[in-house]
Order: structure tokens, then C-alpha cells, then sequence
């Protein structure tokens, strides 16, 4: 997945700005490359784990994306004071709701030098996964 610099850098801006909790939201793009971050609200409002609210996934997936000509192509969140490693969380989350969407995370454990890795989290398995960033 092809990812512009400008795309991973709105990514932990909004990492840091959600501080002290974790922040989540989608990214839309199309054939292979990623266009658009579209934050989302974290339900939870917590430092340990994230839910997109229910609002934001509306808004995003069935409205904004469509009218964008994108698709759902990534997840992300942010780990506040762990590597940017998938949490078993993270994990069955996965399975349990966007299986085939490739998992940013964005560790503040350094928040001055901020970690961003990609991951795939299909079957309970664990890949890191190519992030092209541009």
C-alpha cells in the first residue's frame, strides 16, 4: 500500500492531539494507495484501547468514502505507552470487524520520535505488513 508522508503525518498528529487516550480512525483509497484519513472519535475514551464510534463509522464508510470514489483500506490507532505492535485486542478485533483492512499503529511510548508500523491481522495471525510511504 503506496502511503503519502502527509497521510502517515496527519496520522500522529492526531495520535498526539488525542493524548492521554488512544485515537482511531479509517483511511480510504484506491487501488493501492491511500488518499484520504478520515478521523474518527474513540467510543471508549480511553488510554488502553480504542472503539470507532458508531456515528464516525456511519459517516465515514457509507457517506464520505462513497462520495470520494475510495474504500476502506486501513485502520488505525494509536498505542500510548506500548510498541506499535497489535494488542490480542487488536487482534480479535480484527476478525471480528474488518478483517482484510490493513492495521496502522502509532506507538507515543517515544513521544518525541513517534512509531508507525502496519500490520494485516487476518485469522488471529499476525503480519507486519509493507507501508510505502512516499
Amino acid at each position: 500500500m503506496r502511503f503519502p508522508q502527509s497521510l502517515i503525518d496527519e496520522i500522529v498528529a492526531h495520535a498526539r492531539e488525542d493524548l492521554p487516550n488512544e485515537c482511531c480512525g479509517m483511511v480510504g483509497g484506491k487501488d493501492g494507495e491511500a488518499r484520504t484519513v478520515y478521523r474518527a472519535r474513540n467510543g471508549f475514551e480511553s488510554p488502553l484501547r480504542f472503539e470507532v464510534d458508531a456515528r464516525d463509522l456511519f459517516r465515514i464508510v457509507q457517506k464520505e468514502m462513497p462520495q470520494r470514489d475510495e474504500e476502506l483500506v486501513a485502520i488505525y490507532h494509536s498505542h500510548t505507552k506500548s510498541p506499535a505492535y497489535p494488542s490480542q485486542t487488536d487482534v480479535n478485533m480484527a476478525k471480528n470487524s474488518w478483517p482484510e483492512a490493513m492495521w496502522i499503529i502509532v506507538s507515543l511510548e517515544n513521544a518525541e520520535q513517534p512509531d508507525v508500523k502496519a500490520y494485516w491481522l487476518k485469522e488471529l495471525t499476525i503480519s507486519e505488513a509493507e507501508l510505502a510511504v512516499e
